[in-house]
């Protein structure tokens, strides 16, 4: 199965001319659905001719129609008209009020319309790869941040418990050991008097 094609807006032009300065390709219609909704847009829309000219034509080498973006040709739409004509310089048309396609002179083209397609520009409503790099790095960051948290974390309860003093310690230590301190106390036990 093919790839869906991207959107395209329809566009009746007058003349090829137009589709070009446009950037317009000439339509290509491939199944029913294509073919009623361009039937239905130009109904609405389409104040010209009965008659569109489509993106295809005859080619003599071949003895068969081809479409000019050289696209398969999956479906048509043929009225019943006589096989045995002339069909040098024959185009289609699309024949607004029936939906139906029937050959015509290319040349007359330039007179009645031609249906052109062209790209709608898409927006996309997702993040940009950029986005996606800049949201990628925010969270590593935020992930190694925390990891880093909870090691130093991890470390200043381990060692809370010994007798290490560390960046973390809040508790002021005492310049004397234990022992220090009752010597001391007892040196002190009688009152000394300066005189």
């Amino acid at each position: 199965m093919p790839l869906a094609a991207p959107p395209a807006l329809l566009l009746p032009l007058l003349g090829l001319a137009a589709a070009a300065v446009a950037g317009a390709d000439m339509i290509s219609i491939h199944n029913e659905e294509e073919n009623a909704f361009i039937l239905d847009t130009l109904k609405k829309q389409w104040k010209g001719s009965d008659d569109i000219l489509l993106g295809m034509f005859y080619d003599t080498d071949d003895a068969s129609f081809k479409w000019f973006d050289n696209s398969n040709m999956t479906f048509d739409k043929w009225t019943d008209q006589d096989d045995g004509e002339d069909l040098i310089d024959t185009c289609a048309f699309l024949h607004i009020k029936t939906g139906e396609w029937k050959k015509g002179n290319c040349e007359v083209s330039f007179v009645e319309g031609t249906l052109c397609k062209t790209a709608i520009p898409y927006k996309r409503k997702y993040l940009s790869d950029n986005h996606i790099l800049v949201s990628a790095l925010v969270i590593a960051s935020i992930v190694i941040l925390t990891v880093l948290g909870a090691i130093i974390w991890f470390l200043y309860k381990k060692h809370s418990d010994s007798r290490f003093t560390t960046v973390f310690s809040t508790a002021p230590q005492s310049p004397y050991n234990e022992d220090c301190v009752l010597v001391v106390g007892e040196e002190n036990e009688y009152p000394v008097q300066f005189e």
